[in-house]
This record gives structure tokens, C-alpha cells and sequence, in this order.
């Protein structure tokens, strides 16, 4: 068997549940094993991580447990968690597995975007938002979906592009609390581009919502933060209008905001360096891209 085509996963996180999620439609019995069993193993790790769950074995004696001493995998390795005390939380390492006769090597990153950009890997998974906090330039108009993402990357600055998403979409939504929206007004980007005054946002996520929303808009608008411990939701509702990641919104109602316009998904993504790939690397990143199996081609 050749050379297994190496892949960077996030090492916890939704991010790698979706990443599992494709590399199971892709390979089968095997595939899903694997997934299921990192997933449940990593969960259970985060509910003791955060008290909700007790184990009597001590951390490394359960790292040995989950770790398959074969050397396939999954292996799994301790990271200090940013947690109060910072605990050690046991997260994903490696694994291998088989898709349609060729190995494949998953390989755990904290930070896999960057390891593409650094030639690392011609393959890997990871946020959408990490593309545009970094790579995306900023323009005028807005960006409102990932079709338009790589056209934002100046090629120049990296060999990273976005092969698909993965459908595990939660978005980054307009709040607002009904006093800041005018009676019969629409929650959306031309009420962004008419309003003047604060806008509350996480702060990491500056320049991606500067890229979603597009600089036109954001001219006479003033970035806020909320305060240390704060939920953003709670800062949204105290500065009458934001931008916030959601799944159903529940959170934001509850402290009594309008939900608007769905800016953008935030969203895993199969990502490419192009200057890294071979026939092997382009014939997964099709099957990957797919959700199918397909033949991969020889080295």
C-alpha cells in the first residue's frame, strides 16, 4: 500500500465531529467506527473537563484506555484547557484509516488552517471563520456566502483555498433590541449601512464581520466589546445592536432581541493548498468535496 495522504483535523470541537461526519459518508463501516468513537470519547472528555461528569481513573490512565495500541488509532494526546486552572483535557491526535484502498492519515492540529498556509499539509479541515479573520480582503461590498470566498484571497498571500463546506452551519446573525429597530424596519445589511453608532461583537471577530458586512457599511458604525465574563448576547442587548453566532437564537430572545439577517455561515470547510497537492490529494479532496467514494488516484 502507498504512502497514506495526509489530512489536519481540529483536535476537538465541531469542527472535527463534521470533519468525522464526511470522512464517514466517504469510507464506509471503518470510517464511521472512528467517528463515532472519537466523537463519544471527546465529548465525555469535555463533561469532565467542566465538572458535569467524574471519572476515578486519573487522566493518563484514560488516555491509555481510548488509545489504540496497534498504531492505527484513534490516538489521543493532553492539551491545558483555557478553563479557570487551566486543566488537561484529552483531545484528538492521529488515526488512520482506509478509504477505497488507500490509507489515510488524520492528523490532529490546533490550529489546521494555519498548518495548510504553512505547507504542512495539502489537505485539512477546519472553521470558515478562521479564512476570513485572516486571509479575506476587504472590500466595499460584503461577503454573504462562501462561494465568494476565494475570489476575496489574494494569491499572493497564500496557496490556501476552500474546497467545499460542510453543511454544519451555525451563523453569525444582526441583533438588535426593538427600541434600536425603527417600527416596520427590516434587521439587515442596508439597516447596517443607514445606522450610526455602536455595533457589539466579539472581538476576534473584527475583520470577519468587516469582511461580511463590507467597509461601506461599517462607516459610520463604532465596534463595541462585551466586558470580561459577559455574554455577547447580554452586550448586545446593552448596546442595541450586534452581530453573534446562532443555531435557533433562543439565547438572544431570552434577553429580549430581534433576530435579523443571517449574515454568514460559520461553517467547517475542506480546505486546499493547492501548492502542496498531487493526483492522490485531488482525488480525495473530489470524494471529500462530494460526500461519495471515488476511486483515488495512484501516487
Amino acid at each position: 500500500m502507498s504512502r497514506p495522504v495526509s489530512i489536519a483535523v481540529p483536535r476537538k470541537g465541531r469542527p472535527l465531529e463534521a470533519a468525522l461526519e464526511r470522512l464517514a459518508a466517504v469510507g464506509g463501516d471503518d470510517a464511521t467506527a472512528l467517528a463515532d468513537d472519537v466523537s463519544s470519547t471527546l465529548r465525555y472528555e469535555k463533561a469532565i473537563t467542566k465538572g458535569h461528569d467524574r471519572d476515578e481513573r486519573g487522566v493518563y490512565d484514560r488516555l491509555a484506555a481510548y488509545s489504540d495500541p496497534d498504531g492505527r488509532g484513534p490516538e489521543y494526546t493532553l492539551m491545558r484547557d483555557d478553563r479557570e486552572g487551566h486543566p488537561r483535557r484529552i483531545v484528538f491526535d492521529s488515526a488512520l484509516i482506509a478509504i477505497d484502498g488507500r490509507e489515510v492519515r488524520l492528523v490532529g492540529r490546533e490550529e489546521p488552517f494555519r498548518a495548510l498556509r504553512t505547507h504542512e499539509f495539502a489537505l485539512g479541515f477546519d472553521s470558515a471563520d478562521l479564512v476570513l479573520e485572516e486571509i479575506v480582503g476587504l472590500e466595499p461590498e460584503g461577503l454573504s456566502d462562501l462561494s465568494a470566498v476565494n475570489a476575496r484571497i489574494d494569491p499572493r498571500d497564500t496557496d490556501v483555498r476552500i474546497a467545499t463546506g460542510l453543511g454544519d452551519t451555525v451563523r453569525h446573525t444582526l441583533m438588535a433590541t426593538p427600541e434600536t429597530l425603527p417600527s416596520g424596519a427590516d434587521l439587515d445589511r442596508s439597516f447596517v449601512a443607514d445606522y450610526e453608532g455602536p455595533l457589539c461583537i466579539s472581538p476576534r471577530y473584527e475583520r470577519l464581520v468587516e469582511a461580511v458586512l463590507g467597509t461601506d457599511a461599517l462607516e459610520r458604525v463604532e465596534f463595541v466589546y462585551p466586558d470580561a465574563g459577559q455574554e455577547e448576547e447580554a452586550a448586545i442587548a446593552e448596546t442595541g445592536l450586534g452581530v453573534y453566532l446562532t443555531v435557533t437564537g433562543g439565547t438572544a430572545r431570552e434577553h429580549g432581541l430581534v433576530l435579523g439577517e443571517d449574515l454568514f455561515p460559520s461553517e467547517t470547510v475542506l480546505m486546499e493548498n493547492e501548492a502542496e497537492a498531487t493526483r492522490a490529494t485531488r482525488s480525495l479532496e473530489i470524494a471529500l468535496a462530494s460526500g461519495v467514494d471515488t476511486a483515488l488516484a495512484p501516487e
